[in-house]
């Protein structure tokens, strides 16, 4: 049982011995033990112990001190280091003791070792003091637990005991950094007899040869062991970072060493002033300088703080900026706010800096207008609308545009863009779409900025959205006639009208030699110039007028000199007509030639050199003929020949006509074959009218002879023969095939009888086995087999021949049917 309690508890089933080994105890408890025997008859009384016995592992003294040395020895003195044992013998070292052993070099005097020391030494090191000059001595030492004491050390000596004298050297780090608060020991190891005089020096890093005393206080002291000096800096300050310099001084010499210490921490406060570099109604952009002391470490960020003059209380606003540069935003107009910013390290956030205070409000007001805009890229449904920055911008930079626009019948700005628009360096244009094509618009501009939108610019002048007009063409004039003192013009519209209708023509007319001409503005395709002198030349030309302005002029190629002449025919075909026409069946033929020529010539139109067909009609203006078929048919194709003639001479135009139909029927015969008893084979030839383009395909169809309505058998057929299949044996067919081109189908052609569907029957076999059976003198009895193949039909007869030997031709014998 522990001593602690008072049930005794049974630690082994049966023990045969009188030793055992009890497991399972507590270390460092202690216990108490009793035995008890037994015999058959039953269990004794126990015997207890009387002590009380820890359970604890074995303990043995310890081992020997090791690596003893000696120090400073004096004329009676002399000091001693050593390292505790490797193995303290299962028990901490309570002590050491220390042993010296005089030498007696004469040997009148017993050399015995003795104890040195009168207390228990706890620490590794002991001055054995009382010494007599000159003797020789040496030293051991001994380790003491609670099992006793070790063997002794290994000895070292034998030394003579007297004054040693050395120049001081002195130990110590070159480099230390600390963070600011903690207590700092600069610990330099000193050596050197006698001891030297000791002296700290201070120099900032920046000025290193302007070394001052250090001066001791509170905050900074020194304090000298036996071999070593400690400077002490008691929660350390930024302004303790700097180079120390120890300086040790005895009869023998000097030295010296020299540390820098870096005390690190936050840093301080940032440069100030703090300046305003913009301040507007909503928020302000604060800049400052970063701090003299960084505190020893990269500045990583800033804190920045606000709070309005009549308040106590600091409101965080960031702690991003990496830069000494921020806008505040989020202020209330009319406030006034003052500003603190601190430096923040690794170290934490440094002393602050505080602003002056200034209030939230706008030094600038809104842009003036921007001069008139202007439109351009007209087209049905939108317009761009191009302005410049007003003059003057209202002491902040412009931001952007809102753009309105109204209809001229309308009252009402609308705004077109959604958000502003942003200001270009050259200009601004903006295209707005969804305008309604006719309608005229207006367009205003107002400029934006911090303090607001500006008032609107004049409105832009009225644009109709419809797509670009240019000026028109060149019309196409031609003279149609002249005397001495006149010319007859006449000109034809321009091809391109430049988007826009055009509305009238100048005729323009010069006399050669001279610069300038002579204009006359009309609205009609025909003018007569007069008033010319007889015996001059003029030239002439023509421009279209449209809304965009004055075209092109179209000249006449010829320079007119004013005479009566006769002027030979001239035929011009008009630009819908091209030297080859194509039309289909059933269309328009309109050949429209422009005739021109004095006296006026005579028109004649033929076909192929012939006669025009009855159906062709020629209308007449005078400037020109057309000869028109309407509803035309194949046979209306050719060539078409119009001659103009008069005094002057005779002018030819030839124009081939090509109509194009459906083809004609096919060409016969259209004959039917049997091939089995459910499909036959139809051949045909190509129509002799292809109507003017290729036969594309053939359209087939069946109807049985008993009915009336005709079925498709077939939709892609490009030959001339096709099988038809899925008929019914026994009945009887016709058939029809029709053409067909890019046009359209032609007409159906029918097979002139019917066809019964069946195999197909040819002519039988031979018969078999002919022989003689009876000869009298002017009869021939004969016998024969019916054939092996019938030809696909029941034999209707047989046909008997003979020949007389030695001709060569067979007579028919028989003129009844036989059948046997």
């Amino acid at each position: 049982r522990n001593i602690d309690g008072k049930a005794w508890t049974k630690v082994n089933a049966n023990c045969g011995s009188t030793s055992f080994v009890v497991p399972d105890l507590i270390s460092g408890q202690e216990y108490f033990f009793r035995v008890r025997a037994e015999n058959r008859f039953g269990v004794g009384p126990p015997a207890e112990t009387i002590q009380r016995t820890t359970a604890r592992d074995p303990i043995h003294p310890p081992d020997p001190p090791i690596k003893l040395k000696i120090g400073l020895v004096t004329k009676n003195a002399v000091s001693l280091t050593w390292k505790p044992p490797k193995n303290d013998g299962g028990a901490p070292v309570t002590h050491y003791n220390v042993e010296c052993l005089r030498w007696d070099r004469t040997g009148e005097v017993k050399e015995t070792w003795k104890q040195c020391n009168r207390r228990d030494v706890e620490e590794t090191k002991f001055t054995v003091e009382d010494l007599v000059e000159g003797g020789e001595y040496e030293f051991r030492v001994k380790a003491v637990n609670i099992a006793g004491p070790s063997r002794p050390s290994a000895t070292v000596g034998p030394l003579v005991v007297k004054d040693q004298t050395c120049p001081p050297s002195i130990e110590l780090k070159e480099f230390m950094e600390v963070e600011e608060g903690t207590d700092v020991n600069i610990v330099a190891k000193i050596k050197g007899v006698p001891f030297p005089t000791l002296t700290w020096l201070k120099a900032s890093p920046k000025k290193p040869d302007d070394k001052t005393p250090v001066l001791y206080d509170q905050h900074v002291n020194k304090i000298v062991g036996e071999d070593t000096c400690t400077l002490l800096i008691q929660q350390s300050r930024r302004n303790d970072t700097g180079l120390y310099t120890i300086t040790a001084v005895n009869n023998l010499g000097t030295a010296s060493k020299e540390m820098r210490l870096n005390v690190l921490g936050r840093p301080g406060p940032p440069v100030g002033p703090i300046k305003f570099e913009s301040i507007l109604a909503d928020k302000m952009t604060i800049s400052w300088l970063p701090p003299l002391d960084d505190g020893g470490s990269k500045i990583t960020n800033y804190v920045i703080e606000k709070k309005e003059v009549n308040r106590k209380t600091w409101v965080p606003v960031t702690n991003e900026p990496k830069e000494c540069l921020f806008t505040v935003p989020k202020l209330m107009e009319g406030h006034e706010y003052v500003f603190r910013i601190m430096a923040q390290n690794k170290y934490g956030i440094g002393e602050p800096l505080d602003s002056e205070p200034e209030t939230a409000r706008n030094l600038f007001t809104v842009p003036g207008p921007c001069d008139k805009p202007t439109v351009s890229s007209i087209t049905r449904d939108s317009m761009t609308v191009n302005w410049e920055e007003p003059e003057h911008d209202g002491g902040s930079p412009i931001t952007g545009y809102w753009l309105e626009r109204k209809e001229t019948t309308g009252k009402r700005w609308t705004r077109v863009n959604r958000d502003p628009i942003k200001p270009m360096t050259l200009g601004v244009s903006y295209k707005v779409t969804g305008l309604i094509e006719g309608s005229e618009y207006q367009f205003r501009v107002s400029a934006i900025n911090a303090a607001g939108v500006g008032p609107p610019s004049m409105p832009s002048d009225p644009a109709i959205a419809r797509d670009p007009i240019a000026p028109p063409g060149p019309p196409i004039p031609k003279v149609t006639d002249w005397t001495k003192s006149s010319v007859d013009l006449e000109w034809t519209p321009p091809l391109k009208d430049g988007g826009s209708r055009v509305t009238g023509y100048i005729v323009e007319y010069k006399e050669e030699g001279k610069e300038e001409w002579e204009r006359v503005e009309i609205r009609g395709t025909k003018f007569v110039v007069a008033g010319l002198k007889e015996g001059c030349f003029y030239k002439f030309r023509v421009r279209a007028v449209n809304a965009a302005g004055i075209g092109e002029p179209g000249e006449v190629t010829d320079i007119i000199e004013m005479k009566d002449r006769i002027v030979s025919p001239d035929i011009n075909l008009d630009a819908s007509v091209r030297d080859r026409i194509v039309v289909h069946a059933g269309g328009v033929i309109r050949i429209i030639a422009y005739v021109s020529g004095k006296p006026a010539p005579t028109v004649t139109w033929s076909r192929d050199e012939q006669a025009l067909p009855e159906e062709a009609k020629i209308e007449e203006t005078a400037i020109s003929s057309s000869l028109v078929i309407k509803n035309c048919k194949r046979s209306h194709q050719g060539i078409y020949t119009l001659l103009a003639k008069n005094a002057g001479g005779e002018r030819k135009k030839t124009i081939i006509v090509d109509v194009l139909d459906v083809p004609g029927p096919v060409g016969m015969p259209f004959l039917t074959e049997n091939l089995t008893n459910d499909s036959c084979k139809l051949t045909w030839f190509t129509p002799e009218d292809d109507g003017g383009s290729p036969i594309t395909n053939y359209i087939i169809e069946k109807r049985e002879s008993d009915h009336r309505a005709w079925t498709p058998v077939s939709y892609t057929v490009t030959r001339q023969n096709a099988t038809v299949q899925g008929l019914i044996e026994g009945k009887a067919y016709f058939f029809r095939i029709a053409a067909e081109n890019i046009i359209g189908m032609g007409p159906f052609t029918e097979t002139t009888k019917e066809i019964v569907i069946r195999d197909p029957i040819t002519v039988p076999d031979r018969p078999e086995d002919l022989e003689v059976k009876a000869v009298t003198k002017n009869s021939v009895t004969l016998t024969w087999n019916p054939p092996k193949y019938n030809g696909g039909s029941d034999i209707t007869m047989y046909v008997l021949e003979s020949r007389l030997i030695g001709k060569e031709k067979f007579h028919r014998v028989t003129k009844e049917k036989m059948l046997d």
